[in-house]
């Protein structure tokens, strides 16, 4: 299997990296790929020195995987030439996300709905993974009229030059900026551009994202992101209205029982989830459950993921693995 990783020197990248070392995915050949000024320069890979390539040299090579985090203007410009030579293309960035002929996969979710044809497939936003891997479950089982969530979202979505901004303040050191504002001891209620409608283009991510996941648009989604100063991982204080009411017990049954989450929901004990505990896991978290007493059929629970492994890099991973195990890569 010909592998080549795209922006391999990210922080995603350098995610992907670990996650297919871990997972012992069957590569032949590694290629990885970085920018031209880049390219030439060493990267280590399960003990091994690997040479960066150029998006050309790598295209030469043919892989059959590629997998994206370079950025959406480099997705859009260099994706359809990997797929031009028979790469299947997991791209990571939004470049594809809404693109109504490609598909948008969370695999414990709708991997079903990809073929061979798929060339380029896209990875969803960080935030909307963990928030559909839980919702999936309990929409077929209640079927969901309204969701209501607030995140609290870590400095590593933004990238490298965010978490030195953060560390930089921390340690009373002047540096770049990669927020408006300072984010050590803040809050800040913006996360990517704002829209005409007065909601960021993150939050319309994980309005129209969950739809199309989903494959219901009859859901209605409301969101507010929020940038926090913590690593580790992303948290979201959701709130879900359905259509028929449910039993707190076997809504943590459905749970337990949905491949890639891990319920930690025993206030007695303390016990619930935080970007501390997710730091590093795969899994997404959930606890805090309880019923929404203010309104008829409705849930409060919290959902905590490391963003960049099931956010990005492990999710990227997963439908490589899925395009393998059902023969969908020759």
């Amino acid at each position: 299997m010909k592998v080549a990783v795209v922006g391999a020197t990210g922080l995603v990248g350098s995610v992907m990296l670990k996650v297919l070392a871990e997972k012992n995915f069957p590569i032949t050949e590694f290629i990885p790929v970085a920018s031209d000024k880049s390219a030439g320069k060493k990267i280590s890979f399960k003990g091994t020195e690997y040479t960066l390539h150029t998006m050309q040299q790598a295209i030469d090579k043919k892989p059959q995987v590629a997998l994206f985090s370079a950025g959406g203007s480099v997705s859009l410009e260099w994706a359809p030439k990997f797929a031009e030579v028979g790469c299947y293309v997991i791209d990571n960035s939004s470049a594809w996300r809404m693109d109504e002929t490609k598909k948008l996969v969370v695999p414990e979710v709708n991997a079903k709905v990809l073929t061979a044809n798929d060339k380029i497939i896209a990875n969803p936003n960080c935030s909307t993974i963990q928030m559909v891997l839980v919702l999936q479950p309990l929409h077929q089982k209640y079927k969901i009229k309204r969701v209501v969530v607030s995140t609290y979202q870590s400095v590593t979505g933004t990238g490298v030059k965010a978490v030195q901004q953060m560390e930089n303040e921390r340690n009373g050191i002047a540096g770049e900026m990669a927020y408006k504002y300072q984010i050590d001891k803040n809050a800040i209620p913006q996360i990517d551009i704002f829209m005409e409608n007065g909601y960021t283009k993150e939050e319309m991510k994980m309005v129209l994202e969950t739809k199309k996941i989903m494959g219901d648009d009859s859901i209605n989604v409301t969101a507010t992101c929020v940038r926090i100063p913590t690593t580790g991982g992303h948290s979201e204080s959701v709130n879900i209205e359905f259509e028929n009411d449910f039993d707190l017990q076997e809504v943590r049954s459905l749970l337990t029982n949905t491949s890639g989450i891990i319920l930690k929901d025993d206030v007695a004990n303390f016990e619930y989830p935080m970007p501390l505990f997710a730091d590093g896991k795969d899994e997404v978290f959930v606890g805090r459950i309880r019923r929404d007493e203010s309104q008829a059929n409705s849930l409060n629970l919290w959902i905590v993921a490391d963003n960049l492994r099931k956010g990005a890099a492990t999710n990227t991973v997963q439908i490589a693995e899925y395009l393998l195990e059902n023969g969908l890569i020759k």
